[in-house]
């Protein structure tokens, strides 16, 4: 090998190692401008200000390279740099499974949420009287089934519809809870009943239209009993991820997140059941993920084949509703199943072989 040739090889090299340091210094400047956006709230990626650097340094370009090549080089060194300030903020974030590696496991009177097994939730879309939650809870119990659902506060579409029963359904939940020994997951709307569901419930649900009710999710994050997060119909799981945080940043780390469905502009299903958000939330977050399968289906023909997706995708667990006379349901009568029809289901699942009790 020519001298001449080894001496323009070591100097390449030692020219690579210079702009190894100085992308790394760069990489530290970015890292603290994102510091100061995160905290005034302002967008990361400033479309105006990557122009100008972008013509500034063509103006500047003295060649060989021409300017189109210099754009492009350091349009990929923003890029970079933008993805570091994204991986950033994944890492600051308390749910974020970068910032706790291990999975986080809910205890509810016994019943593990997030560990090694499944759990399924069951009953009713609104709480209606006492020998409807008996009925529920008699099948429930007989299927092993430890925890029961039943909605107290109804937020409805119509101001017109059927608005549940209030504190007067919570003591019917929580008398019948106790009576057949099962947990109780029901849905507040307001911060203010946040003591209500801490005195008659084991779980509070925060329904989707809810999602990004701030001041609700501050007030859960100051509950002392866990808290189901359903996704927003039409939320992006950065904004859902987003949700919880507003939770645990309060002081409640016992977060459970339920995907349901979005809205599109599918019409054969009530909502879209964005199946890919199970896997995605799991390897992104440490907390629990279930799948609401009567909200994000709305049809009871494929309630089982969409239970079997969601736990083969890795969901923690499944949520169904669950009526003794879906029929008369002041509720969601057209997506609730009978009794039968949820032994039959519930017998589908186990047999399914995903389902780890």
């Amino acid at each position: 090998m020519s001298q001449p040739l080894e001496e323009l090889r070591e100097k390449l090299d030692g020219i690579n190692q210079q702009l190894l340091v100085l992308l790394n210094e760069r990489a530290e400047v970015v890292r603290r401008i994102g510091e100061i956006k995160e905290k005034q709230g302002v967008p990361k990626f400033d479309p105006v200000r990557e122009r100008e650097m972008l013509e500034e340094l063509a103006k500047r370009n003295p060649g060989p390279f021409k300017n189109a090549e210099v754009k492009h080089i350091f349009k990929e060194i923003f890029k970079a740099s933008l993805n570091l300030q994204e991986e950033d903020h994944k890492r600051q974030l308390l749910v974020s499974r970068k910032k706790q590696p291990d999975n986080t496991v809910i205890d509810v009177n016994g019943t593990l949420i997030g560990g090694a097994a499944q759990v399924m939730i069951a009953g009713p879309c609104s709480v209606e009287s006492y020998e409807q939650l008996r009925a529920v809870a008699s099948a429930l119990k007989d299927a092993g089934i430890k925890i029961m659902r039943g909605g107290a506060f109804k937020p409805r579409t119509s101001p017109y519809d059927f608005q549940g029963l209030g504190e007067e359904g919570l003591k019917m939940l929580k008398e019948v809870a106790d009576e057949f020994g099962l947990s109780i997951i029901s849905e507040i709307v307001h911060p203010g009943h946040i003591a209500l569901a801490e005195k008659y419930i084991d779980i509070i649900q925060i329904g989707a239209r809810n999602m990004q009710n701030f001041e609700l999710l501050k007030a859960a994050g100051e509950a002392s009993i866990p808290v189901l997060l359903k996704r927003g119909i039409a939320a992006t799981l950065e904004e859902f991820i987003h949700a919880a945080e507003y939770i645990v940043v309060g002081g409640n780390s016992n977060v459970m997140l339920i995907e349901r469905g979005i809205r599109t502009y599918e019409k054969w299903t009530r909502n879209t059941l964005d199946i890919s958000a199970v896997p995605l939330l799991k390897q992104e977050t440490h907390l629990p993920v279930l799948v609401d399968v009567s909200h994000s289906t709305g049809r009871k023909d494929i309630l089982l084949p969409c239970a079997k997706a969601a736990l083969a995708a890795g969901a923690d667990g499944v949520m169904v509703e669950v009526h003794p006379e879906p029929q008369v349901a002041l509720s969601d009568a057209a997506q609730q199943i009978d009794i039968p029809q949820f032994q039959t289901l519930w017998d589908g699942i186990k047999r399914s072989g995903l389902f780890t009790e």
